[in-house]
């Protein structure tokens, strides 16, 4: 036991040491263009922390009109407050969006187009992970109802601003772990059998395969559109898991910092030619593979038309 000890400790050390070359080798792709954005309008869903607020950070120092969409308008304000004092970008917004009430994210929409005429960028970053069951307002299970179907709906409700806006972005953050999940439409909501870490997982497939449907739909406009695996990242997305919170404080040194993790949303953001890469999936700046259920044109077309009826709603 004590020769086991003894070699934990010794190889816990080495890694500890090591730490600093271990998160750079791990720390994955940089956004390398230089493109600015003056007159450029942009919105990030849950950018009052995290990758979302660095994203903001980058996006507002280069010039562009930021609103920052999320639910605790006060984190929000205190994120905006800093991001304008480090940018010197006065036009950092906040602006009120709870994803898990549709009541709310319309009313986001229609605020939103009485203000801008235009919308540039439109990054879907915000989403919960491992949550007790419950239901949003609208009675979806949660993972599905902010992750997926609270994004299918803002874009929706924005789609006529970034086709007049064209060329527009939209990017979706996904995960590595959509290659757990699966879409069971026999049961969404997951009524009859629930397991918070795959109902993450099925969340995060779902949000690859509705950016290949979109993709798809928007051919021609103008208009396309990216999602994005950050990569494993300090952040507070973990909190409703006690043990993730526990791995993530241990192995924290060997983790992407938050504005390590924007470099993919940022890449698919701004980089020049991506235009028919449109629909792909990014991980480290660059195009990568998804799971075979990510490429099933079937699964993607039923999920758009399921969440269309779910939410009474018909794209043109």
């Amino acid at each position: 036991m004590l020769v086991f000890l003894g070699l934990l400790t010794s190889f816990l050390s080495f890694l500890y040491v090591t730490a600093p070359s271990i998160r750079k080798f791990f720390a994955g792709g940089v956004c390398g263009t230089n493109m600015q954005l003056p007159g450029k309008v942009v919105v990030i869903t849950g950018a009052n922390t995290g990758i979302g607020k660095e994203t903001a950070r980058e996006l507002a120092r280069r010039g562009a009109r930021v609103y920052i969409a999320c639910r605790d308008v006060l984190k929000g304000e205190s994120a905006a407050s800093e991001i304008r004092a480090d940018t010197k970008n006065s036009q950092v917004l906040v602006r009120k969006l709870d994803l898990s009430d549709t009541k709310s994210i319309r009313a986001f929409a229609e605020g939103f187009r009485a203000e801008e005429k235009q919308l540039h960028i439109l990054i879907n970053n915000a989403g919960v992970m491992m949550c007790p069951y419950s239901k949003t307002a609208d009675g979806f299970e949660t993972h599905l109802g902010v992750n997926h179907l609270g994004h299918f709906l803002l874009t929706h409700l924005l789609l006529g601003q970034l086709k007049e806006s064209a060329p527009a972005r939209v990017v979706n953050l996904s995960s590595v772990v959509h290659h757990a999940g699966k879409i069971r439409f026999h049961d969404l909501q997951g009524e009859k059998s629930y397991n918070r870490s795959f109902a993450y997982c099925h969340s995060k497939l779902a949000n690859v395969l509705f950016t290949r449907e979109l993709a798809k739909r928007l051919r021609g406009t103008g208009v396309t559109t990216y999602a994005v695996h950050p990569g494993i990242v300090r952040s507070e997305l973990v909190r409703h898991s006690f043990l993730l919170c526990l791995l993530w404080q241990l192995f924290s040194p060997f983790l992407k910092t938050a504005r390590e993790g924007a470099q993919t949303s940022l890449h698919c953001a701004l980089a020049e030619g991506l235009e028919p890469l449109s629909g792909k999936y990014f991980s480290d700046c660059k195009k990568t593979w998804v799971s075979p259920r990510a490429r099933n044109n079937k699964t993607a077309e039923r999920l758009w038309n399921v969440s269309c009826e779910l939410l009474g709603i018909q794209w043109e």
